[in-house]
């Protein structure tokens, strides 16, 4: 880990709407076949962060089978603020995160499923917890506190949280909750693998930063039905996890210094001495 004072976030909560070169925020949401709740989703988005910060949408389609890139590509002109990017084949959830930060051109990410159940005034939220943090904490994660899934849903995720956070000990109550702030940079420093968005906070650890749960609110789903199920979930998250668990036993955080950096300071700090 190179220590870094990285993105200031002060910088992230005073930048203005308009005026500003570039966002300060890229809001990511991944979607497959999610028609009906992309247009709603976005007005949301919009409403929670117009007047506050400067920001930009990107909604990544993975290859949805309903007509869920068209409606984005009618949005574009609804929303200038909105950019859109789709997968030729389905590629997962994890792969269109990782496209929609590697486009996302501020140095803030905030992450939200495309379902809807994410609530997007969450967001200012997740904002000022990050100002009041130190420049170590990289990652904040949604805590669905009150969850508005089935109860077969809810017992499966109870269970998966537990076992992962005995193996992992990444003190992370939900790592499954889609809503997330991070660093554009830290997370891209991040090994890549299928599945990676469920082990965020445990990856961002592993790297040697501190990331923090923040309760927020969660909805039902408005349309459409859920892309997994709980058997899918348990199949891939048993291999992911055993594979996770021993990234973290491999690793070794060596913090490095910049020299240059010191010498800077150093002579910074002595002319205002005189």
């Amino acid at each position: 880990m190179i220590t870094s004072t990285g993105s200031s976030v002060r910088d992230v909560l005073a930048s203005a709407p308009t005026g500003e070169p570039g966002p300060a925020i890229s809001v990511v949401i991944p979607m497959h076949d999610e028609y009906g709740n992309v247009a709603p989703l976005l007005e949301e988005v919009v409403a929670a962060l117009q007047d506050r910060v400067a920001f930009e949408i990107i909604c990544v389609d993975d290859a949805s089978r309903d007509s869920t890139l068209d409606l984005l590509r009618t949005l574009c002109r609804r929303h200038p603020q909105l950019r859109v990017l789709s997968h030729a084949t389905r590629a997962g959830q994890s792969a269109a995160i990782r496209n929609g930060v590697k486009a996302a051109r501020a140095p803030w990410v905030a992450t939200l499923d495309g379902d809807g159940q994410n609530d997007p005034a969450d967001i200012p939220a997740l904002l000022t917890e990050l100002a009041a943090a130190g420049p170590q904490v990289k990652l904040l994660g949604g805590w669905r506190v009150q969850r508005r899934d089935g109860w077969s849903k809810r017992a499966a995720s109870r269970i998966a949280n537990a076992v992962r956070r005995r193996m992992l000990r990444d003190d992370t109550p939900d790592t499954g909750c889609g809503i997330k702030l991070f660093e554009r940079e830290a997370f891209l420093e991040l090994p890549y693998f299928d599945h990676m968005h469920r082990y965020l906070p445990a990856l961002m650890q592993r790297a040697g930063w501190r990331t923090l749960s923040v309760p927020v609110n969660h909805r039902a789903r408005r349309s459409g039905a859920s892309n997994y199920d709980n058997f899918g979930r348990l199949k891939v998250g048993l291999s992911d996890l055993l594979g996770v668990a021993w990234l973290i036993r491999r690793s070794r955080v060596v913090p490095v210094v910049s020299e240059e950096g010191a010498v800077q300071r150093t002579q910074q700090q002595g002319r205002e001495a005189r």
